[in-house]
Order: structure tokens, then C-alpha cells, then sequence
């Protein structure tokens, strides 16, 4: 399908072009920017038309499908408008600020008869389907907790760009962006979240949060764990999950202990294959393996960000609301 890109504000834009270009059949025929002199050196450097008036770009017929990677402040606005034009949609995390502005895009969607897309790309990975298949086929029982640390130094560092502490644009900090991993792998694993408990601080000044953890009761009686940051060098994703049978760790190795292996620890050497990234699979249209990345899991991951946001804020323990 011929795909636009819809701004290059969030630092996955360019890869995203790049992954069009090389792994899937579908072609860069278009682009659009918020910021017209940035838009116009990405449409320069892939030889693709410019658009300035976004609604011209979606009259145009031969346009099929948008990558949003513009700031998150203006996702329900631009996807709205797309969904309309008859566009197929794919968006990076998260879909929108709030849960009524999601509760829109579905309405939209369901007026349209179509789907959307979310980059929620750590469930291709192999580590996490295998947590996920151990996890469904009962290995480790009744679980009872789970724990994702995924941070990164993009703040110590000084390579995140300086729009990503733009409270306005992002709607906060870490947690709403890298702590996204966390927030739905969680609800991936364990269930629907009932409730979240919050606490976020600010290490290098930017006046949002760049360390961050949310606490997460979900329906079932697990306990979740989602844990974040720009201000850890050199630590690798980590998930932690326990239940009445055994436990999991996946970290720079993947090991469980379960009743099935007599307690005793075993080294996993033999994956499940990874699954190509939802935006490969939506610019192919695999539709048989997207339903784990459509409008209900975007609302469910708005749902965990708006409750956090509001525990951080209060707090308080924020119900979360159905």
C-alpha cells in the first residue's frame, strides 16, 4: 500500500520509513510535518512528495495508509481525520492522552468498520511470547505477581530529544513513553487492571518524571510492577513473574522454576519465533496476527497511563474507571 508518514516529531519516524522501505512491499509515498522545514528535509531525503495542508494529503486517493508520529497532543485530531478519509491507520504508542479521546478513535473505527494499529512491539519479541505461552498453558499456576523494569539513559545520556520533556506535546515523562512497555506487557500477561498506584521523580530538572514506577491491582488478585526511566545506563530489559506454581525471570538470560521441572531451575535455550513488528504486519496486512495490537489494547494502555498520571498527581490509589 502507498503509506504517508505523518511528521517525523518522535524519534521512531525515521526508523519506521526505513522499516517500510526494507521489510515490507508497501511504498514511502508521502509526508507530512507539523514543523514544515523538518517535514520537507524527510520528504527530500526520500524522494517523496511534501504536503503541507494535511487534508489535502488525505483527499488524495492513492494514499492508503498513515504512520502517526506526530506529538501525542495531536493524535485523536489527525487519527480522527484519517479514519474518516478511509485511511488504515497505524500509530505509535500511545493512542491518545485520554481515555474519552480513545473511547472517539473507536467510535470512528467502528462507524468506518476498520481497525487501528499500535506499535506495541515488545509482544513480537521471543522472550515474551515465551512468558506468554508458560504463562497460559498454566506452568507457573495462579500468578500472583509480575515485575517490568525498562529503562534507558536517554536523560543522563543527553540524546533524547528535547521535546520528549514537553508535558503539553507528551501528556509527561518517562512513564508515559518507555514506561509503555511495561504498562502493556503487564495487562498482556495478567489480565484487566483494576486499579494503579503511582510515584514518579525527576532526576535531571526536566520538569516531567524520568524515574517511575506504577503499582497495578489487576482483576484476578495479581500484582504488577511497571518500571521506568531515562536515567539507567546499562540495564536490560527485566520481567519477573511468580505464581503459585513457579516463577519466570527473563533478563540477560531466561530462566523458570516450576513444579513441572521438579523446582529446579531451568535454562531456556529454544524460543518461540519472533513475530514480525505490528507495523510490518499491518503494512503487509496480516491481519490474523494484529489482533493483540488494535483499539482495545490501545484503550487499555490509556487507561493505565491516565490512572498513573492521576495517582502521581493525588496520591492516591486511582480506580480505574470501565
Amino acid at each position: 500500500m502507498n503509506i504517508a508518514i505523518i511528521s517525523y516529531w518522535h524519534v521512531h519516524a525515521e526508523g519506521y520509513t526505513k522499516e517500510i522501505i526494507e521489510k515490507t512491499d508497501s511504498r514511502i509515498s508521502a509526508v507530512w510535518d507539523e514543523e514544515e522545514e523538518r517535514g520537507r528535509s524527510f520528504a527530500d531525503r526520500f524522494e517523496v512528495p511534501f504536503y503541507k495542508d494535511y487534508d489535502e494529503l488525505l483527499a488524495n486517493s492513492d494514499i492508503e495508509g498513515v504512520v502517526i508520529t506526530a506529538p501525542t497532543s495531536l493524535h485523536k485530531e489527525l487519527i480522527l481525520k484519517a479514519i474518516k478519509a478511509g485511511k488504515k491507520v497505524f500509530s505509535e504508542k500511545v493512542l491518545a492522552l485520554t481515555v474519552s479521546d480513545c473511547l472517539e478513535i473507536k467510535e470512528a473505527l467502528l462507524e468506518q468498520g476498520s481497525d487501528i494499529t499500535l506499535s506495541l512491539v515488545k509482544k513480537c519479541e521471543s522472550r515474551f511470547l515465551f512468558a506468554k505461552e508458560l504463562v497460559e498453558k498454566g506452568s507457573l499456576g495462579r500468578i500472583t505477581y509480575a515485575r517490568m523494569r525498562n529503562v534507558h539513559d536517554g536523560s543522563i545520556g543527553e540524546w533524547l530529544p528535547e521535546h520528549f520533556y514537553n508535558r503539553e506535546q507528551c501528556g509527561g515523562g518517562a512513564m508515559i513513553d518507555l514506561g509503555a512497555h511495561p504498562m502493556y506487557l503487564l495487562a498482556w500477561l495478567l489480565g484487566t487492571p483494576v486499579s494503579v498506584l503511582s510515584l514518579f521523580t525527576d532526576i535531571t530538572g526536566h520538569g516531567v518524571e524520568d524515574n517511575a514506577v506504577s503499582v497495578i491491582e489487576f482483576a484476578e488478585g495479581a500484582t504488577g510492577v511497571a518500571e521506568t526511566g531515562f536515567v539507567s545506563r546499562y540495564t536490560p530489559p527485566i520481567l519477573e513473574i511468580s505464581g503459585t506454581e513457579g516463577t519466570l525471570m527473563i533478563g540477560e538470560s531466561i530462566r523458570y522454576a516450576a513444579k513441572e521441572t521438579g523446582g529446579e531451575w531451568i535454562t531456556v535455550e529454544k524460543l518461540p519465533e519472533a513475530l514480525p513488528s505490528p507495523l510490518v504486519m499491518w503494512a503487509d496486512d496480516r491481519r490474523e496476527e494484529k489482533a493483540a495490537f488494535g483499539i482495545e489494547d490501545s484503550i487499555t494502555l490509556t487507561q493505565l497511563m491516565e490512572a498513573a498520571y492521576e495517582s502521581q498527581a493525588t496520591g492516591k490509589k486511582i480506580t480505574i474507571r470501565q
